[in-house]
């Protein structure tokens, strides 16, 4: 028997699952609930109390913030294991990371709490899937076989049998075989880079302050966690990432210590390297006919500025927000004009951001030519303005541009 609902969600990663939690969180007083379904076959394991740090954290913003508290997450988020950082150190190789020219963002001269907080990709996803199940929501652990479109629904095969919803949304990352199936097509874009992560201890402490250094060969980025060891995420050229990681524990975190500036002293691997390609991706459309996409599965930007996550929950918060003022009003959740007005919110502003990150991958980590240099020395400049680090620090909080609401208001 063929189940009919009016979302359903392929991929429950965070931002699939945050969609899912804000439209069950939100519909669940109205007088005719959604119906939403998650598709997810890979549902994490809560975290163990005192388990290891995982390698894959995400920097969340004040925006991101709010929306988690909206989505009833971020009280289980909020813990032991999430860690707000309440400065930002950035330079270039070209001057020492003790210089006067450092770009430095501190919260309190914001009168901001904290810029934003760390915590482990799967603790924001379980935290996200666990709020959606507790509002009523159904998590089925089975994949997706085919996807096919029709006027009034659409129909969808899963390992398991068929469902039909009003609307699809793919939330299933760069590969999204929703995009595939509906045939939305995608610019894709290689850095030639590879991201390295792991997890390190340090000789002094990170003061909760996330460093961050650009180099003729990539990026590096120091992340403060809850227990005082920092996770790194080093953006390399290829040949450089592959001799880095074919190198023993000792050479690798030696070549860290330079890399790093030695900001936080000697390095020490606590956790295993791992790594993967960096590529950009941008959907020639968000929607088609009764099918959204969110997140990775829409835009994948190159993780020097920690916006992917962030510009992800926009993406949920702003899709949520626009399927709820469509069911209020008794309107097709899967309607083209609804979705053609969350394309047009979200394609514009993902732009935006992913035209800013580009600029600073080319001028600040591979430029040589003079207006690199300018740029390069801009960095103290802008150091030395309150007024354009305020500007910046708005930006980095995510508080910027044209915002859902539950980016701005966030609570229950």
């Amino acid at each position: 028997m063929t189940e009919t609902v009016d979302v359903l969600v392929v991929g429950g990663g965070p931002v699939g699952a945050c969609l899912a939690a804000l439209l069950m969180r939100e519909s669940a007083a109205s007088s005719k609930p959604l119906s939403v379904m998650v598709l997810e076959p890979n549902r994490p394991a809560l975290l163990e109390p005192g388990s290891a740090f995982d390698t894959r954290v995400v920097a969340l913003s004040r925006a991101s913030e709010h929306i988690l508290a909206k989505a009833g997450a971020w009280s289980r988020i909020r813990g032991p294991r999430v860690n707000a950082y309440e400065r930002m150190r950035i330079w270039h190789e070209s001057i020492s990371g003790t210089s006067a020219d450092v770009l430095v963002f501190d919260a309190a001269e914001a009168g901001e709490p904290d810029l934003g907080h760390i915590a482990e990709s799967r603790l924001l996803q379980a935290a996200l899937l666990d709020s959606y199940a507790e509002s009523g929501g159904r998590i089925e652990p089975l994949g997706l076989r085919s996807v096919h479109v029709a006027e009034e629904q659409v129909n969808v095969r899963t390992e398991a049998g068929a469902v039909n919803a009003r609307l699809v949304v793919g939330a299933d990352g760069v590969r999204s075989a929703v995009r595939d199936f509906v045939g939305l097509t995608a610019d894709v874009s290689d850095y030639r880079q590879t991201a390295i992560v792991a997890t390190i201890a340090t000789e002094r402490a990170h003061q909760n302050t996330a460093w961050q250094r650009f180099m003729r060969d990539g990026t590096l980025a120091l992340l403060p966690l809850a227990d005082g060891s920092t996770s790194i995420v080093w953006s390399a050229d290829d040949p450089l990432a592959a001799a880095l990681l074919a190198r023993p524990a000792s050479d690798f975190e030696a070549e860290l210590d330079r890399a790093s500036d030695h900001a936080l002293g000697a390095t020490r691997l606590v956790s295993e390297r791992s790594s993967f390609a960096l590529k950009g991706l941008s959907a020639h459309h968000y929607v088609a006919r009764r099918c959204a996409l969110i997140g990775d599965a829409a835009h994948v930007v190159h993780p020097l500025a920690g916006q992917g996550v962030n510009l992800g929950l926009l993406d949920a918060a702003a899709l949520a927000q626009l399927i709820l003022e469509a069911a209020r009003q008794r309107e097709d959740p899967g309607a083209l004009r609804v979705l053609r007005r969350y394309e047009r919110w979200r394609k514009s502003e993902v732009a935006v951001m992913n035209a800013a990150i580009a600029s600073f991958d080319r001028l600040l980590a591979h430029g040589t030519g003079p207006v690199s240099r300018i740029a390069q020395r801009g960095l103290g400049l802008v150091n030395r303005s309150a007024e354009i680090k305020r500007f910046f620090i708005r930006r980095a909080l995510g508080m910027s541009g044209e915002l859902p609401r539950a980016a701005m208001t966030g609570g229950p």
